[in-house]
């Protein structure tokens, strides 16, 4: 079978549409569900429509020139019914396009994942379906402007409702719709014969009509970036090494009356060290100071590779990947402050507290969301425990869906 997709970026499909090429979280809005679609597999050919020339350069600059499966298509001389009713275009690109199924795909919604388009595709064809939408789930009531209820009764309790439908109703979000040639072809829809839903997060049901919508929408995404990017880097990690001050600690010193230096350590990032090291990640400490109570603590940890007084990290770290045979792609980092800094920018994944100077954190590639020893070497650890469980089991996850 011909799978192929189609993007509209013409015409008034779409709320947004005037808006697809407005940056989103640093980037075209457009890209978000095309990046998505492309890395799904699940398509032959991903068609993306513009009739406007500043469209089509920006999408020759996002995709055209590392992804083939991705053609544009002139529609400046669309029909004006063309331009506004999707079944009238879909019909159109029929007669131009061959495929078995077209799959719509709205601009609007840039958190559609991969993982939508994977799962849809694979009931699409395990149901034998004609058709499909993408929905929410929400347990709202519906109202007409007149006061007139929709699909409930107001005079019913609360408790009746849901005991009559205990897991709420379904709405259309609109992220993409799969439509089997034959149906287009015989029925002149998109939608129709024997139809399924597919169902998605509940955020991806958020309109960005307005602006509050576009807000939160593009805070999601930056997080999601931010998780994906972090993610990503702490897949490769075979090795996590890390600075004490302002990581393991919280960068303060506590002097008794006899001088002594005293410091304070997370428990919680020791049980995180302690679950990397289960799994086979080694764990190595470097720091510039020297201090009998980071010491003891290393002891205490049972932590081997514990170098301190290191003025210069870089070249320690540099003898120690040669030593462990291990290159500095699979080499994790935790540093808060200028003396990381080099090491930072040398391994391949670079992690910071939340508190770390300005200068770490635009190197790392990920931030933290808790402060030097209040958590931030957990938060860590959790992550690349889980990239490893998404390593090796995201292959096998993508194959369930095809």
């Amino acid at each position: 079978m011909r799978w192929v997709a189609l993007l509209p970026l013409h015409g008034n499909f779409g709320p947004v549409s005037r808006n697809s090429a407005r940056s989103m979280a640093g980037r075209p809005l457009f890209s978000w569900s095309l990046e998505q679609a492309a890395a799904s597999g699940c398509f032959d050919t991903i068609y993306v429509t513009a009739d406007r020339s500043v469209i089509r350069k920006r999408v020759v600059e996002e995709f055209s020139r590392s992804n083939t499966t991705i053609e544009i298509l002139d529609c400046t001389n669309a029909t004006r019914t063309c331009a506004e009713d999707w079944s009238s275009f879909l019909h159109a690109f029929q007669q131009k396009v061959s495929f078995n199924v077209v799959c719509s795909i709205q601009a609007a919604s840039p958190l559609t994942r991969a993982e939508d388009f994977c799962a849809a595709r694979h009931k699409f064809l395990s149901e034998n379906l004609d058709s499909l939408l993408t929905a929410v789930p929400s347990r709202r009531s519906l109202w007409t402007r007149m006061g007139g209820p929709v699909g409930h009764d107001p005079l019913k309790s609360q408790a009746s409702c849901d005991a009559s439908d205990p897991e709420g109703y379904l709405l259309e979000n609109g992220a993409f719709y799969l439509t089997h040639e034959k149906l287009l072809r015989d029925n002149g829809h998109y939608l129709g014969g024997r139809m399924g839903i597919h169902e998605m997060k509940p955020e991806t049901g958020i309109e960005i009509t307005g602006e509050a919508g576009w807000q939160v929408i593009e805070w999601l995404l930056r997080e999601q970036e931010r998780e994906s990017i972090g993610g990503a880097c702490a897949s490769r990690i075979k090795v996590l090494v890390l600075d004490v001050d302002g990581t393991l600690t919280d960068a303060g010193m506590y002097y008794g009356a006899a001088g002594e230096a005293l410091k304070k350590f997370n428990t919680r990032d020791a049980h995180g060290l302690q679950r990397l090291r289960e799994q086979g990640i080694g764990v190595c400490v470097i720091t510039t100071e020297t201090s009998p109570s980071v010491e003891a603590r290393m002891r205490k940890l049972r932590i081997d590779e514990y170098y301190p007084g290191v003025s210069d990290k870089f070249p320690l770290l540099l003898e120690l990947s040669k030593r462990w045979g291990i290159p500095l792609e699979n080499i994790g980092y935790v540093g808060d402050d200028l003396s990381d800094l080099e090491c930072l920018s040398r391994v391949g994944a670079a992690f910071c507290p939340a508190d770390a100077v300005p200068e770490v954190t635009r190197q790392a590639h990920y931030v933290c969301e808790h402060l030097g020893g209040q958590g931030a070497v957990r938060e860590v650890c959790d992550l690349i425990l889980r990239s490893g469980e998404a390593t090796r089991y995201g292959s096998a996850e993508v194959e369930a869906c095809t």
